[in-house]
């Protein structure tokens, strides 16, 4: 007998002594992850146990991306993996709406999966899952929190106010995957919120596809927060947020003029002085054959108006190199740009062609080495500029939440760091440090991306901003 059958047949016979059990891979980003945490919370509150490996699943659920090729091939990677380890699998997410000549591209590469769904598909899994996995009789729905369960560190969490997108930019297929914009009403959004604050959730971390059009759909209407009319959309919603007296934090922001409405509760302190600004590229052209929804040759402006609002404020944006068409003088307007923009954080991607992307038919493709020879070009000019905002910090006064404590001191982040794609502060040895607590910190060095500091205050601090 093969080991792997009777690895299964050692998960039946233990199967009839416990409740069912789930294991769960979420792959992609923070609104993936959070329709793994939909997902999951679903399954506590049915009483389903979640496994933590393979051998003590009774199936897996794969949540997959399928937004471009490493993407794709890493969550094609994992149903593999699943499968050869577990056998019993349900494919959910991007990749399960994507096609390869009119089948569905997971289907025709690994036909042994128990089910396959999109996006956004909660009750789609779940059904899938009672069918292969019967739910257990007596579920204990008081062992689920009200704001459900996590994937994230305790003292942090991501909320997602809407889902799709009604931009159509060439480069993208999100909608395609997840449809239109379709915002949450106002007084379900603040629900959650207040509830994962009372979990001890100390960060917020506000997401959608686009989160500066929330509410447009809704055409704005009113709903209720704590019994008082609120209408549904960007600037009421930031100031709901502003009240729970956590840090809020604000991605996937397009720059829209109604954006400057929520620059002077930054300045005030409701919010954390911190917009994730998607611009994508700098040139006019460029931005044309993208379809992005923002001029770029106005930004600059807007960015100026921006930080003589909120001197604190931290700008971080994304960019795209090597889109087709783009020529050298393109890409060094888009390095001026950096320049005179001095972002404080940026990302770069050289540009990849998605399957099923219209930019897939402009003309004017570049060579993958010039593509990625751009990229590195960019980030070179980008840590300069970094490096250099960063150095002013020196001697400064840092108010930092603690990501993780070790024996050598603790890695902790300001207001100006996002979890996992900022920068961070490393805080020296001390013995009050405390994960998921806010600190004050003295800032005594710098490098290209991350602070260094020691603990000033006597104690954890009580306030967040």
């Amino acid at each position: 007998m093969s080991a792997a059958k009777t690895a299964r047949r050692a998960r039946a016979a233990a199967a009839r002594h416990r409740p069912p059990a789930v294991g769960f891979v979420s792959l992609g980003c923070p609104k993936a992850l959070v329709d793994s945490e939909r997902i999951i919370t679903q399954l506590r509150a049915e009483g389903y146990t979640i496994s933590g490996s393979y051998a003590e699943a009774d199936l897996v659920v794969v949540n997959t991306c399928g937004f471009i090729d490493s993407a794709v091939a890493e969550s094609l990677e994992a149903i593999g993996e699943a499968l050869a380890e577990n056998g019993k699998v349900i494919v959910t997410g991007c990749l399960g709406a994507k096609t390869e000549g009119g089948e569905n591209l997971v289907r025709k590469l690994h036909p042994r999966v128990l089910a396959v769904t999109g996006p956004h598909a909660t009750e789609e899994v779940m059904q899938h899952i009672h069918a292969h996995l019967p739910k257990p009789h007596d579920p204990f729905t008081d062992l689920v929190p009200p704001a459900g369960v996590k994937l994230t560190p305790r003292h942090y969490a991501y909320l997602k106010i809407a889902e799709g997108c009604n931009h159509r930019c060439t480069f993208c297929i999100i909608p395609a995957l997840r449809g239109d914009l379709v915002s949450r009403p106002i007084g379900e959004v603040m629900r959650e919120a207040e509830n994962l604050v009372r979990q001890g959730v100390k960060e917020i971390l506000v997401i959608a596809q686009d989160t500066s059009a929330y509410g447009v759909d809704l055409r704005y209407r009113t709903d209720f927060v704590g019994g008082r009319p609120v209408r549904s959309r960007f600037i009421d919603l930031v100031r709901e947020l502003g009240r729970l007296g956590v840090w809020i934090r604000l991605h996937y922001v397009y720059p829209y003029p109604h954006v400057d409405e929520v620059l002077p509760l930054m300045a005030e302190g409701r919010v954390l002085p911190y917009l994730d600004v998607p611009l994508q590229h700098a040139h006019p052209e460029v931005l044309k054959r993208m379809r992005r929804p923002a001029a770029g040759e106005r930004n600059l402006e807007r960015i100026r108006v921006w930080r003589a609002a909120c001197p604190e404020l931290t700008i971080r944006s994304t960019f795209i190199t090597g889109f087709p068409g783009e020529t050298e003088e393109q890409f060094e307007y888009l390095l001026d740009f950096l320049r005179a923009a001095q972002l404080d954080r940026v990302g770069c991607f050289a540009y990849s062609p998605v399957q099923g992307a219209a930019a897939n038919e402009l003309s004017g493709a570049l060579p993958e080495a010039v593509r990625e020879e751009r990229r590195a070009r960019l980030m070179q000019v980008q840590e300069e500029i970094s490096r250099a905002r960063l150095r002013r910090k020196v001697g400064s006064r840092q108010r930092v939440l603690v990501d993780a404590v070790g024996p050598h001191g603790a890695v902790a982040r300001s207001s100006a760091d996002a979890p996992e794609i900022d920068g961070v502060v490393y805080v020296a040895a001390d013995a009050r440090l405390r994960v998921g607590e806010f600190f004050d910190v003295r800032i005594t060095g710098s490098d290209a991306h991350d602070l260094h500091g020691v603990l000033v205050d006597a104690a954890s601090a009580k306030g967040t901003t």
